[in-house]
């Protein structure tokens, strides 16, 4: 029972994950303007690192003994994190996507609680550390912002 919850915690952050990858290849594809170059840059090492993370998580959702979500039917089922407007201008952008980190943050921080109350120390350190990757990703694209 402890499990099928951890499992449908990060069943959650695998979905926020994938919803947000794609929203940021989007956004790296279709960002123009001044600041394309470093967007463009950054962007790319951010979907480069939630499409190792999804992987991550699918696979520990796996070794809970769950099956893990993996359509983009479930993925939008399961997370706030709607698809990314390619005609916002690059501030907006990154906005867009500072509000995606933020429901990532407390999502894992859910599934935090979930493998704590179950004992899960695997779990618990995976979400973590996608905290505090998240909580990093927010603190420069803020930074971008002001």
């Amino acid at each position: 029972m402890a499990n099928n919850k951890v499992a449908a915690a990060l069943s959650n952050v695998l979905a926020d994950s994938y919803n947000l990858m794609v929203k940021t290849h989007n956004y790296h594809w279709n960002v123009e303007g001044p600041y394309f170059p470093s967007l463009h840059t950054m962007f790319e090492g951010q979907y480069t690192e939630l499409f190792t993370a999804v992987d991550e998580i699918a696979e520990r959702i796996r070794a809970l003994g769950t099956k893990a979500p993996g359509s983009y039917a479930e993925f939008h089922k399961l997370s706030p994190i709607k698809d990314g407007d390619s005609g916002l201008e690059a501030k907006a952008m990154v906005a867009d996507l500072v509000e995606g980190h933020k429901v990532l943050i407390e999502r894992a921080k859910e599934a935090i609680e979930a493998a704590g109350d179950a004992g899960d120390d695997a779990s618990e350190d995976m979400m973590i550390a996608r905290v505090q990757s998240h909580e990093k990703h927010v603190w420069m694209m803020e930074s971008f912002l002001k």
